[in-house]
Parts: C-alpha cells; sequence; structure tokens
C-alpha cells in the first residue's frame, strides 16, 4: 500500500525538522566559502578519470541503494554523478545524506573522478559538505514550471527545472558578449550615458518620471540614448556604442516590456547603408555561432517547426514607398489622406479619424508588410515626419535616409543617416514638439552647433534578436525578470 502524499504544509514541516536535526549535530546548514576545482558541466564536458576535484551544486536526484547512493549535483552549466560509499565517509555524514538531505539542498563534494560501470562519468566522493539548506521542495523534475504566471514571477524555479531556460539565458549573455566583441575589434569605443534625463529624448515615447529631490526638479527614466550618445561625436569620440536599459511608460505584450535592452551604435563618416551593411554581418554572425547556421526554425511545445526564418545573405532591401504600393495601390500616395483612411478600411486596416497622412501610411505598412514579413528585410526611406533625427534624403525631400530592419514580423534594428545639420534638427524638433517647447534637449542642440559629423546610427533591440534568434515566442521567455501586473 502506498503512502499518503504529503500535503504542502507536511512537507515544509518535515524539511524544518531535517533543518533542525543537522543544526542539532553541529552541521552549519546555510554553508560557508567552499573552493571548488570545477563546476558540475563543466567538469562532465572536460572529464577525465583518477583527478582530486572539488565541486558544488544543487542535489536534483538521488538513488539510495543500502550502503551505498548515488546523486547528481547541478547548476547552470550542467550536471555531474556522484557516487557515496558509507563505509569511506562515515555512518554520521552518510545518514545526513540519505535522511537528513532533500533534492534542492546545496552540497559541496570531495573526490576522485571515475566511469562506473555503465560509462557514467562521476565523483567517488570521500567527504560531503552541507552548503544549503531547501526549506520548500522543488518543481516535478519531469514537468518543471509548466504554470507561465510561476515561470515569470519566480524565474528562479524556472531555471532550477527547465534545462531550455537555462540554455536560453546562457545563450543570451553569450550573444550579448559576442556582440560587445564583434563592435570592439571594429574599433567602436563602449561608453556609458545617463539613464536619467531632464529631458527625454531620442524616441517618440511616454517616459517614466520621477523626482530628484537634491536638485527638486522632476527627472525621467530615458527612453533612449541617442542625444547623448551624439553628443559624444560633436566631442571627437568617432565610433561609439551604448548597450543599455532603456524605459518606456506603455503597454506590455509579449513583443513589449517597459524596461527593455538596446544596443545603440554611431559611426562617424559612415551612413545609414554602411550601417545596414554592418548589421546583416552581425546578425549573420551571430545565428553561425550560436544557432548552428543561417536558417532559423522556430518550434512549438511539442518539438514541431512552426516557422523557418532564412537569413541566407544578400537580405532585401526595399524603399518604403514601393512596400505600402504594393499592398495598398499604385496610385496610393497621390490620394488625399481621407481617400487613403477610407482605402486603408477597404483594404482590412483599422484606422482612427485623427491620424495624419504619415500615420495611416505606417499603419498600413505594420499591418500589412511588417507583421507579414518573416525573412529579413531593409525597408530603406521611410517617410520624414517618422524619424525627427535622420538626414532628409538628396532626391526625394519628403523621405529621409533611414532603414528600418524587419524580421520575424517585427521591427529588430533603425539605422539613420544621421542629421548633422543645427538649425534644420532644432526645425524637426519644435514641429515634434508643437505647442510643448519645453520638450526640446537645448542642450543637445547646443552641442549641434559646435559641429557633429556626418555619422551614421543604429539601434538593435536586444530582447526581440535574442527572441528571432532562439525561437521564443514572448519577449518574457528572453527576460529573466519581466515586468508583470502584482498579485
Amino acid at each position: 500500500m502506498e503512502a499518503p502524499e504529503q500535503t504542502e504544509s507536511e512537507l515544509l514541516q518535515n524539511r524544518r525538522e531535517k533543518l533542525n536535526a543537522l543544526q542539532a549535530q553541529g552541521v552549519n546548514a546555510f554553508g560557508g566559502r567552499y573552493d571548488i576545482t570545477h563546476q558540475p558541466g563543466a567538469l562532465r564536458k572536460d572529464f577525465a578519470v583518477e583527478l582530486e576535484v572539488k565541486v558544488a551544486g544543487r542535489m536534483t536526484a538521488r538513488r539510495i541503494m543500502g550502503k551505498a547512493a548515488f546523486f547528481d549535483l547541478s547548476d547552470f552549466t550542467g550536471r555531474i554523478q556522484v557516487y557515496v560509499n558509507k563505509k569511506e565517509i562515515g555512518d554520521e555524514a552518510f545518514a545526513q545524506l540519505t535522511e537528513l538531505l532533500d533534492i534542492g539542498d546545496w552540497v559541496g563534494v570531495e573526490g576522485k573522478t571515475f566511469f562506473t560501470k555503465t560509462e557514467e562519468p562521476s565523483v567517488h566522493a570521500s567527504s560531503l559538505t552541507v552548503l544549503g539548506k531547501s526549506l520548500r521542495p522543488l518543481p516535478d523534475k519531469w514537468h518543471g514550471v509548466t504554470d507561465r504566471e510561476i515561470k515569470y514571477r519566480q524565474r528562479y524555479l524556472d531555471l532550477i527545472s527547465n534545462e531550455k531556460s537555462r540554455e536560453l539565458f546562457v545563450t543570451r549573455s553569450l550573444m550579448v558578449a559576442e556582440i560587445r566583441r564583434f563592435l570592439q575589434e571594429r574599433g567602436f569605443l563602449e561608453v556609458e550615458t545617463p539613464m536619467m534625463q531632464d529631458v527625454p529624448g531620442g524616441a517618440a515615447a511616454r517616459p517614466f518620471e520621477t523626482d530628484f529631490h537634491a536638485l527638486n526638479q522632476k527627472m525621467y527614466l530615458r527612453i533612449a540614448p541617442e542625444l547623448f550618445l551624439k553628443r559624444l561625436l560633436v566631442g571627437g569620440f568617432t565610433k561609439v556604442f551604448e548597450l543599455n536599459r532603456n524605459f518606456r511608460n506603455e503597454g506590455l505584450s509579449r513583443r513589449h516590456n517597459p524596461e527593455f535592452t538596446m544596443l545603440e551604435a554611431y559611426w562617424a563618416f559612415s551612413d545609414f547603408e554602411q550601417m545596414a551593411d554592418m548589421v546583416e554581418t552581425l546578425v549573420c554572425h551571430l545565428a553561425e555561432k550560436f544557432c548552428g547556421g543561417l536558417i532559423i526554425e522556430h518550434k512549438d511545445d511539442e518539438g514541431e517547426v512552426t516557422r523557418t526564418i532564412d537569413l541566407t545573405r544578400p537580405w532585401k532591401r526595399a524603399p518604403f514607398k514601393d512596400l505600402v504600393r504594393g499592398v495598398a495601390g499604385d496610385d496610393w500616395f497621390d490620394k488625399t489622406t481621407e481617400q487613403k483612411k477610407l482605402h486603408a478600411r477597404e483594404i482590412g486596416v483599422e484606422v482612427s479619424e485623427h491620424m495624419a497622412d504619415h500615420e495611416v501610411s505606417q499603419q498600413v505598412f505594420e499591418k500589412l508588410i511588417e507583421e507579414k514579413s518573416f525573412n529579413p528585410v531593409f525597408v530603406t526611406h521611410v517617410p520624414k515626419e517618422l524619424v525627427p533625427l535622420a538626414k532628409e534624403n538628396a532626391v526625394d525631400g519628403t523621405v529621409v535616409d533611414v532603414y528600418e530592419l524587419i524580421i520575424n514580423g517585427q521591427e529588430i534594428s533603425p539605422g539613420y543617416s544621421e542629421l548633422n545639420d543645427p538649425i534644420v534638427q532644432r526645425e524637426r524638433l519644435e514641429h515634434q514638439a508643437g505647442e510643448e517647447t519645453q520638450k526640446l534637449d537645448e542642450e543637445f542642440l547646443l552641442a549641434l552647433d559646435y559641429g557633429m559629423p556626418p555619422a551614421g546610427g543604429i539601434g538593435i533591440g536586444i530582447d526581440r534578436l535574442v527572441m528571432m534568434l532562439t525561437g521564443a515566442e514572448s519577449i518574457r521567455d528572453v527576460i529573466l525578470f519581466p515586468q508583470l501586473k502584482k498579485k
């Protein structure tokens, strides 16, 4: 007859009693410094026999067989099996392992490496050290954390139980390091600019507000670092980049988090086309290094391929107006604003009465082109009203020299030929601000008066890039601690 399943309160009480028993034996159940020679996964990966090792990790599996036991030690690098013999480590230590320790406890092991009869890399333990008692049971080993609410709110449980999540976040970290290396090899200098700004600029977005009590003034979390990075171009830093956190007080969705990671880079004497070349090279390099090639497969929870993205070069480049004409008709840009609104509704695009002319075109672009473009396309020469910080095209004064890189149905990266004419820049920003001239960043405009070299600039949404390369379906799956509504 099977023993009745314990309630949660009984499980918690049982672990507390084991903690008390360990402490009664003089064991420090929450450990201290433990100088390891290897991490579990690293030891397993480069395994050799007869090594004297000290390894530590969380106990994630255990099998007791009379006077011997096997258990797994794990961390983010992977796992290693440990073999324990009662005769060798002593009755007290063996009793602690088998009776007072639980799955989830942190343990240090000293011993010698060997292969078992089944060729499993293992450590033959000569001593055990308790490093951290777990007072709550871990998620079910086989099912892990399946509740998305728990997965995002208690990410540590997700990382303990879901190997796929651990691998994704390790990959993200390595990708960010590789982006830094890629840019530094090309002569770019990494810099840091303020996260708190008195004028939020560099993008059209609602900022988060705060108060700086020492100065008795309102401040804003940055929505973009662009205007400070351009000050550095003025200062003679001709190749700069920043991997930064931006904050936009807007909606939450599977593609939007109010706090997100962005790469911005500026290259003096370059332009938007050269920046597009560099971004194409960078993304393909990341795909080949971390994804095994340029064909990216997105899969569902059952492992079935739901989408394939082909990053094979060269990537398509097409003007914004040509793409819109392709879905809305060759005469789209000859129509009045009201005619565009009427036609937009006819082709299934919702538009509101208050939308300006360029906003109607942008809505058609987003719904009928951007959301349906999965292989990479550089959308070039967008309406100048959308990008007040970019240089006007020399041939068509209604557009600016920019690209928007669309992959996986969303913008991954914008790039500009940066506007460096201080007179035109002031006019553009004044037009954007309208009645609210206090929103002008006069310090930035002052810097431009001293002369900024022509330059190309890029932004890359790191979270969206990782989503595309790893096949994650929600931005919350690639952010360790996404923003959630308070319980």
